[in-house]
């Protein structure tokens, strides 16, 4: 660290910097301790400090007085208080959020507040910097100025709200007074601005305020002056992914090589998120100075759970995912609803049944949130709500759940804060408060006391001694040669308020990179592609490129050398497990694979089915079983051959099969359209087939009989009775007509009709698949010598119980299709078995 200290060329600038000062104030005659000299951020004081501290001559008295090294925040702290009122932009969305909405309403805009209220405060912080510039005495006149002519070329009716939105901000920011004010009256006899890659307005307008009393100082130079550029090596990932490991990688070769801080450079947050955990995982200190929007921590998330959950149209999966997140309700009680809800097929919460188990509290919670209230109100109850729900406790031990509880002024008493708003806010207005407020709001963790690595921006590298810079997201999307202004604002309207061109934001963002590249060890990364999509590297990397002035390298990943350990195929004992009641489907898993049926049916993992889905053919198939059922109950009940009486008593079951289902007219849409020819093609068949002497007799029936210890159970879809009186087994397929075909061919293998033809007594019986498609016409298809199959179907599943029973392997046997989609592939590992 000392020769980073003595060659390093951030502290050759500071050195430079600090010798202007002082002959600067030997040449005006001001002592130390009447100068101010303001950095460009607030990482920079100590490192000025220490500077000037490194110039000092030792020979001099131990006793000195430093100048003041601030920025301007700092310093207005040390003029005194600042207190907001009113209408002032705060820069606090919690508040400036309700101010914008107000300010709406008063300009008739009230009906539009959902969609221009963020806007306009994302105007009115844009130009926030720009009107504090401005002397309080002259702010007034410097919004009517803007106002006047700030919409010229907007009178067209379509661009009326664009217009209104950017005349109340520049009304908004220039009505306001700001933290910065104070300044204006101070009086250093020498104010030394250190500036930064971009003009600071408040910098230009000190520096015209004070005159000959204020100097401007670059703390940057050319890298010929600083001695040209360091070491700069180039890696092309292939993907985020890569890119994050290379990224993690090129830190610890750094470190490993003896070089520390190390600056991770925050151009892409979600990578450097990545690869700040890869550090973690490797004890490595790294203080963040970038931070995280506040609402993606996991306290935000949880606060918000509740918020979501409390709707009146919450889906169930919105209020188990809260309940998750709820210490105060037991997890057995949680998971065993869950069960309940998701057997049931309960999307909506609304059709919970809430008389008894965890609903109840859940729902006595939920009915205390539902009226509207003022803001104060809100928050008082909502902290009260998370307290019933036990998640107060993990809020206050988390430090982004107690940035969660200031951001929101949750704390017992902080809500007066907003008592002068008496306002009535919906749920729903509420929520969205604080969704806004916490996405405004940055968390950045605790620091360690020593760190070895700095996560901060591109711009922030100016002044600081940094032994390496990691440089990733170097490419055309995140580092782009000529970056988008933000907000709302057009150029003309840019120019006019003062705020940076795109012209003057590219020049800005070429001094940062080129100021990165005179570190000692400089390491660019980029990928090759995102979303399946190429992407090139930034245009400042290229021009590297063409200039030779840097160099690809290999990958700097460490390798580890690891002794493969292949899997093996599982073979488990299932004895201590035994069955007592086995369903068709059960027993399709175990002859498909032993182990399925082990994992699944035995050991009972089972996936659980979502609630909040898109509607499948799965969907329709449990439709279509229901409009079926309802119809030829109805049917049975009042017969009628005509087929015009069958068409209209079909439509009312699927009318009401699709009530019963909770189905929306929406969802269903897709499956509606193809309805008609289903429908057709059904009753067709229906006419032939009880022309052969079939009746109707029963639909979706439960049957259950014994087989020894073992009883075999299943629902049937649909028994018929032949013209000698005996049974037809059906079951409805909306497969493909070939898979059914195919089905009939491979009797030994296809078991579902030989089950249930099982669970009925009758010596003498029949079997069909009836085929219900949706282009091609409904078709049965037969299953010959059913009573053979059914018998031979008995005499295997004793058999295999039997082998089960005596502990017997079940190995994964899978093949094919069987494998393709089973719920037990990760636990059979058949991926990484050895060969």
């Amino acid at each position: 660290m000392d020769e980073i200290v003595k060659k390093h060329h951030a502290d050759r600038a500071w050195d430079r910097v600090m010798d202007q000062i002082r002959a600067a104030m030997t040449l005006q005659n001001v002592h130390a301790s009447r100068v101010v000299v303001l950095v460009p951020y607030a990482q920079l004081m100590q490192e000025a400090r220490s500077a000037w501290l490194r110039g000092l001559d030792n020979a001099q008295t131990t006793a000195h007085f430093l100048p003041r090294f601030e920025t301007t925040m700092n310093w207005t702290r040390s003029l005194g208080g600042f207190a907001p009122s009113g209408d002032d932009v705060r820069l606090d969305a919690a508040r400036d959020v309700l101010t914008a909405a107000s300010l709406l309403s008063r300009a008739g805009l009230a009906a539009h507040q959902n969609v221009l209220t963020g806007r306009l405060m994302e105007a009115t912080w844009s130009l926030a910097r720009v009107a504090a510039a401005v002397p309080p005495q002259a702010r007034a006149q410097w919004g009517a100025d803007q106002g006047a002519t700030l919409t010229t070329g907007m009178e067209s009716s379509v661009l009326a709200l664009e217009a209104a939105t950017a005349q109340i901000a520049v009304a908004w920011a220039a009505s306001s007074s700001y933290p910065s004010d104070p300044v204006f009256a101070a009086a250093p006899e020498l104010l030394v601005l250190l500036s930064g890659f971009q003009a600071e307005p408040m910098a230009l307008a000190l520096q015209q305020a004070l005159g000959e009393r204020a100097m401007a100082l670059p703390l940057a130079v050319d890298a010929d002056s600083n001695g040209g550029a360091g070491q700069v090596a180039l890696h092309a990932a292939q993907d985020a992914e890569d890119e994050a490991h290379c990224a993690a990688a090129c830190v610890l070769a750094h470190l490993a090589a003896g070089r520390t801080p190390v600056a991770l450079v925050a151009q892409d947050r979600v990578l450097t998120r990545r690869v700040r955990a890869m550090l973690g995982e490797r004890g490595v200190a790294v203080r963040d100075e970038t931070g995280w929007k506040l609402s993606t921590t996991r306290s935000a998330a949880s606060l918000m759970s509740l918020l979501r959950a409390l709707v009146w149209d919450a889906s169930t999966d919105a209020v188990l995912d809260w309940l998750k997140n709820a210490p105060a309700f037991a997890p057995p009680a949680v998971t065993q609803a869950e069960v309940s809800w998701r057997r049931l097929g309960v999307r909506d919460w609304r059709s919970v049944p809430v008389a008894e188990g965890v609903a109840v509290p859940v729902q006595a919670l939920r009915d205390t949130l539902q009226s509207g209230r003022p803001l104060a109100r809100w928050l008082a109850d909502l902290r009260v709500a998370l307290q019933s729900a036990g998640q107060w406790p993990n809020l206050m031990q988390d430090p982004a759940g107690q940035a969660v509880l200031d951001a929101l002024r949750l704390r017992e008493g902080a809500e007066l804060e907003f008592a002068d708003v008496p306002a009535r806010m919906s749920l729903n207005d509420f929520t969205s408060w604080v969704s806004q407020t916490l996405e405004a709001v940055s968390f950045s963790p605790k620091h360690p006391p020593h760190a070895q690595v700095v996560i901060l921006p591109l711009s922030q590298l100016l002044g600081r001694p940094l032994a390496a810079v990691v440089l990733p997201g170097c490419d055309e999307v995140r580092l782009p040669v000529s970056p988008e202004p933000p907000g709302l604002w057009t150029p003309a309207q840019r120019a006019l308020l003062g705020l940076p061109s795109r012209e003057e934001l590219a020049a800005a963002t070429r001094a940062a990179w080129h100021y990165a590249l005179q570190f000692p060890h400089v390491d660019v990364l980029w990928r090759l592609s995102e979303g399946g999509e190429h992407l090139m590297a930034s245009g400042f990397v290229q021009e590297l490129q063409l200039q030779q002035a840097a160099a690809l390298v290999a990958d700097p990943s460490v390798l580890r050398a690891l002794t493969p350990q292949p899997g093996r195929m599982p073979s488990p004992a299932g004895d201590a497990l035994p069955l007592t009641r086995l369903s068709s489907t059960a027993y399709e898993d175990l002859r498909r694979c032993p182990y399925r049926f082990f994992a699944l049916r035995q050991l009972k993992l089972q996936e659980s089915d979502e609630l909040d889905t898109e509607l499948g053919k799965r969907d329709f198939g449990n439709w279509l079983h229901g409009v079926l059922k309802l119809f030829h109950e109805a049917l049975n009940k009042a017969p009628a051959p005509e087929l015009i009486v069958r068409v209209a008593m079909i439509n009312v079951a699927a009318e009401q099969a699709t009530v019963e289902l909770g189905l929306s007219p929406s969802e269903f849409l897709p499956f509606a359209a193809a309805w008609p020819r289903v429908r057709a093609g059904y009753l067709e068949w229906l006419a032939g087939h009880e022309a052969g002497g079939a009746t109707f007799s029963e639909a979706e029936s439960w049957k259950e009989t014994a087989l020894g210890r073992l009883t075999l159970v299943g629902k049937i879809d649909r028994i018929d009775r032949l013209a000698d009186g005996s049974a037809l087994v059906i079951d409805y397929k909306t497969e493909a007509p070939g898979t059914t075909a195919q089905r009939i061919k491979q009797s030994l293998e296809d078991t579902q009709l030989a089950f249930y033809a099982a669970l009925l007594t009758d010596d003498m019986l029949a079997a069909a698949y009836v085929n219900v498609g949706e282009k091609d016409a409904t078709k049965s298809y037969g299953q010959p010598d059913i009573v053979a199959l059914r018998d031979q179907l008995l005499e295997g599943i004793a058999t295999d119980m039997a082998r089960i029973a005596g502990g017997a392997g079940m190995p994964a046997l899978g093949e094919g299709k069987a494998c393709e989609f089973c719920a037990a592939r990760g636990l059979c590992r058949k991926d990484f078995w050895g060969d």
